[in-house]
């Protein structure tokens, strides 16, 4: 069947000017294999500095540098703590989007900021190096360091190390179930809960909501081909693609941490995020699906006054409580 065969889901009218914006601010420029570059540099210019995302929100931020994967640099996470410091507090581990090829661990921080000041919890967030340059496993592997890192120096963060969640929106979704996989086969870190937003977890591309949305929407059919070449390169397609970072290719999904999945009707990531709870709750594992009716890739964070949007965001930190509470 042609793309033009695959009807889309309708979006909520309530989005449509949000997912404009989207499409004007942030994909003004295609995603193609010689448009990389020119993309992170757009992209740097729309993404506000730190300290303007900050605010005067009563945070604390910390840059550190700690050892990256063994042979690999080191890494850099931004930390951001309540005012004053914390002690047994939980830890949100935070991964950042932009299709493993974009973006920075600035993307989101006020996002994170928000969730600190509503948990009373440590955010960490992780710099990871990005595809063409550095093809996978690179990036999963850099944010596996940086949550050992996190899981090590627990006590000097004032974290409970019982309580540290993975989240992150699109890439960052699916490079949580990445590390989500990597600390479940090295044994460890403990991870209490993995939040994937509109997660980026197979490189296959064939289901049929990416041909609902092939030159459709915020982060289409294309955007999502150009990503996963310079993810993988020669090994996409085949069994040599690391199921670290494309997650849908692990077999095995038993014995994950309990798993929030989000994602819109109307976008690619719907049946692949849909297939990766499905599979979660045949092996007896724990999953909280929700699938959005009228939802573009991204909506909450594009259209947050929308019903829809305010829903989204209502059962994530539902969820969150729900998995933070206190011993």
């Amino acid at each position: 069947m042609s793309a033009e065969s695959y009807q889309p889901v309708p979006y909520d009218p309530e989005l449509e000017a949000g997912l404009a914006a989207f499409l004007d601010m942030v994909e003004r420029i295609p995603l193609r294999a010689d448009t990389i570059l020119v993309n992170r540099d757009h992209f740097a210019t729309i993404l506000p500095p730190v300290e303007v995302m900050v605010g005067d929100h009563p945070v604390d931020l910390e840059e550190r540098v700690v050892p990256g994967p063994a042979g690999a640099p080191d890494i850099e996470l931004t930390i951001v703590r309540p005012r004053g410091g914390v002690t047994g507090a939980p830890a949100i581990y935070s991964i950042h989007g932009g299709g493993m090829v974009l973006g920075n661990r600035s993307f989101g921080i006020d996002g994170l900021v928000a969730d600190v000041l509503a948990f009373g919890a440590v955010g960490v967030s992780v710099e990871y190096r990005l595809a063409p340059e550095h093809p996978a496993p690179a990036a999963v592997e850099d944010c596996y360091a940086g949550l050992v890192w996190l899981a090590e120096h627990a006590e000097e963060l004032g974290v409970d190390p019982d309580r540290i969640i993975v989240t992150g929106a699109s890439a960052g979704g699916g490079l949580s179930a990445g590390v989500s996989l990597l600390a479940r086969d090295r044994g460890g870190p403990r991870i209490a809960g993995q939040v994937l937003l509109c997660p980026m977890l197979d490189d296959r591309n064939t289901s049929v909501s990416t041909r609902q949305y092939d030159g459709r929407g915020a982060w289409d059919r294309n955007n999502n081909d150009t990503a996963w070449d310079a993810i993988l390169g020669a090994k996409r397609f085949t069994d040599a693609a690391s199921p670290y970072q494309v997650p849908a290719r692990m077999a095995d999904l038993s014995n994950l941490p309990p798993a929030f999945i989000d994602v819109g009707a109307a976008e690619i990531f719907r049946d692949e995020a849909t297939e990766y709870a499905l599979r979660i709750w045949a092996t007896g594992g724990q999953a909280e699906l929700h699938v959005w009716a009228g939802g573009y890739h991204g909506f909450s964070g594009f259209s947050p006054d929308a019903e829809v949007s305010r829903a989204a965001v209502a059962a994530r930190l539902s969820w969150l409580r729900r998995i933070l509470r206190s011993p």
